[in-house]
């Protein structure tokens, strides 16, 4: 598999970069020069950011937070890095000792570069900093060191860069960040120093005074030779976001969707035409239903001036025969309410406060009872052929209330 990385400093403008082609067994191709030379078909594109250019930090956050990059994680580290929020891009790396780790770095510099290896061809490449890649083994600390300043790695997720320091003397952030691992009964048992190679005069840098080092942060310190992120293991470091190719269609796919899309066409206006013969016939019956009615309402009362619903008007019409016969209807007062009374056998004496009858409708207004009460209720009317509405529970006097509405079918 081959890896391009590029080492990009966000402070400055994306025309030149320093790049590395990284081979399994291979000595890596290392050139230097603006982005339309890089070299291109890499199947796996890294942006190496500097160790000073990106904080590592820990912080508590709340578990909806987390695995999002933007604004809200920036709000996390904002007193951390001083500075207004929107102007950083925080991803989240992972937890350590209960506490998530984020990785903070400049949203402009990083957008800038973003559209610079676009415009070179490269739309897909993750984001790494140098500090994750150092070697790191079980309870030692990694450090790069170019004979003035450097950078350590940690933990799995965590590192930073450090202040200056010389031969003699450790850097003194080096010395904090143990005192503070100490309190948090983290501390390393000892550090492995690598000599930096990333600075042009690295080579000609001493390395420091092992003892005198040793004195000074009270732990072993073991010399590991050369480090350098051009020859870094293409497994090395943890990525701090992957920005994706944008979704698009491959070239001749058209092509090929369009007889698809042909036999898709053809099968929605099958279906449309269907529907519009299913909706026309239906209607054809509808009509001719509606005539069947009118021609027998006309045939039993020939008197009927205009016709507007037969089926209501002949309900109407039967009623009235009814009542000429001395006959009563269903929609009298006295047969709604033997059919109303039984199905309220079960409500608690005093459950009905008004009860109210015109023109066949009969209105009930129950006081304290339970919906599913209500729900028995309604189904003995539906079930003696009565129709009924039920209204919104509302307040009267204190307590809730429910209106039935009563109809005879």
């Amino acid at each position: 598999m081959s890896l391009l990385r590029i080492y990009a400093s966000l402070h400055d403008a994306p025309q030149q970069c320093q790049w590395a082609l990284v081979s399994e067994g291979r000595e890596p191709v290392v050139g230097q020069g603006p982005l339309a030379q890089l070299p291109q078909r890499a199947e796996r594109v890294q942006l190496v950011l500097p160790a000073t250019e990106v904080l590592i930090t820990r912080a508590n956050l709340p578990r909806s937070a987390k695995r999002h990059a933007g604004s809200v994680l920036a709000f996390a580290v904002e007193e951390e890095t001083l500075g207004d929020p929107d102007a950083n891009q925080v991803s989240w790396l992972g937890t350590a000792a209960d506490a998530d780790v984020l990785a903070v770095a400049d949203r402009q510099g990083l957008k800038a570069w973003h559209d610079a290896l676009e415009t070179a061809g490269i739309a897909e490449y993750e984001v790494h900093c140098e500090t994750l890649m150092l070697p790191l083994t079980a309870g030692e600390w990694s450090l790069a060191w170019d004979g003035r300043e450097g950078f350590v790695r940690t933990g799995q997720i965590e590192g930073a860069a450090t202040d200056c320091g010389d031969r003699d003397t450790p850097p003194m952030s080096l010395r904090l960040m143990l005192d503070e691992a100490k309190g948090r009964i983290e501390a390393p048992t000892s550090i492995v120093l690598y000599q930096s190679m990333t600075a042009p005069d690295a080579e000609s840098n001493a390395a420091p005074d092992p003892e005198a080092w040793e004195r000074k942060l009270g732990l072993p310190l073991r010399l590991a030779g050369p480090w350098d992120w051009r020859r870094a293991p293409p497994d090395a470091g943890v990525s701090l976001a992957q920005e994706r190719q944008r979704w698009r269609l491959a070239s001749g796919t058209l092509q090929r969707l369009r007889p698809a899309a042909w036999l898709v066409g053809i099968a929605l206006a099958a279906h449309a035409l269907a529907l519009i013969v299913d909706w026309t016939r239906l209607a054809g019956e509808q009509r001719s239903l509606r005539t069947q009615m009118e021609s027998r309402f006309r045939t039993a009362f020939p008197d009927a001036v205009a016709v507007a619903d037969p089926a209501l008007q002949m309900r109407r019409k039967l009623t009235d025969a009814r009542h000429a016969a001395g006959q009563p209807d269903s929609a009298d007062f006295l047969p709604m309410v033997e059919k109303i009374g039984t199905a309220l056998k079960e409500v608690p004496a005093g459950s009905v406060r008004i009860a109210s009858y015109e023109s066949g409708r009969m209105t009930l207004e129950l006081a304290a009872v339970e919906e599913a009460g209500v729900r028995r209720i309604v189904a003995r009317l539906l079930q003696s052929g009565m129709r009924v509405d039920t209204s919104a529970a509302g307040t009267r006097a204190g307590s809730a209330t429910t209106v039935l509405t009563v109809r005879s079918s």
